[in-house]
């Protein structure tokens, strides 16, 4: 059976937002455009040379029942929580983490050669885990492989398989795919994706053509959409996505995972299936029992 190119549904132009204690973002999941892209909650995109704009940070803060994905571009943030965990990540670093029954963690950005800047992507978790322990599953940047292509392309292989090459994160449910694709000028790309899972792609460097069907070497057989960055292109259902880059290059996350199908009710941090599962999630919060503790789970 011949492979079906996945088409484009919609392109969502990232909405600005203030979170935490004043940090000023992109927000193109959870927004007033797309509200939730099953398994996917939120996406978040933060760059600027101006501290004003991400000097106040993420003070300590609850998490349960999702997990939290931030991918660096640039400067630094350092983190730690009440389960023990503490460090700092980078430019091309990863924290991937599990929120699970519970967590508080804080994240305080620091620049870097006067510039921050990167990713926060939350996914979300099934009933049966939605308790489960936390967890981090923390990359550097030179653990994190990259695929490259003859024509230039190349691929950082965060989650899921470009390639033949395999990423870092692992034992998540929804199966991801976390891609960070460089396209050069007059390159084009195609990446597997099961079929029914969801997936989106992130510009946030140049454009390209997104959802083509036809040959990539000819643009008469494209009916595409071009996008220019900053925005995020959701894709229909089918077996592989293309995307072209012309005069330009382009670099994209590509970011795809299983839907879980299942109902969500959330509240600021707190995302789980039923209206009263966030009300014990609040009167935990209240009574200092909110962290996730042996036995819980």
């Amino acid at each position: 059976m011949e492979s079906q190119p996945r088409r484009v549904a919609r392109v969502i132009e990232p909405q600005p937002v203030v979170e935490g204690a004043g940090v000023r973002l992109r927000r193109s999941i959870a927004g007033w455009a797309l509200d939730y892209l099953d398994p996917f909650l939120l996406f978040d995109h933060f760059e600027s040379d101006d501290p004003d704009d991400y000097l106040a940070g993420f003070p300590l803060h609850p998490h349960r029942g999702i997990e939290t994905v931030t991918y660096m571009l640039a400067g630094e943030v350092d983190h730690k929580d009440t389960i023990g965990n503490a460090g700092t990540i980078g430019p091309g670093d990863v924290q991937w983490m599990t929120a699970g029954g519970g967590i508080m963690h804080e994240e305080m950005p620091r620049p870097r050669e006067g510039r921050m800047g990167g990713f926060q992507l939350w996914v979300n978790m099934p009933a049966k885990l939605k308790m489960s322990r936390p967890r981090y599953q923390e990359i550097t940047a030179a653990d994190i492989p990259v695929a490259e292509r003859p024509d230039g392309t190349r691929v950082r292989v965060v989650a899921g398989t470009a390639d033949g090459v395999h990423g870092p994160v692992t034992e998540i449910y929804a199966e991801p795919e976390y891609l960070d694709v460089e396209l050069p000028a007059g390159a084009g790309f195609v990446q597997e994706i099961p079929r029914g899972h969801a997936a989106f792609a992130y510009v946030f460097r140049g454009e390209g053509e997104f959802g083509v069907a036809g040959d990539l070497g000819y643009r008469g057989d494209l009916d595409g959409s071009l996008v220019h960055a900053p925005g995020l292109v959701v894709f229909e259902d089918g077996d592989e996505v293309r995307v072209r880059a012309y005069s330009h290059p382009v670099r994209f996350l590509l970011v795809s995972g299983a839907p879980l199908g299942e109902p969500i009710a959330r509240y600021g941090p707190f995302v789980m299936n039923t209206r009263a599962e966030l009300q014990q999630a609040l009167a935990d919060l209240r009574d200092g029992t909110f962290v996730w503790t042996e036995g819980r789970g």
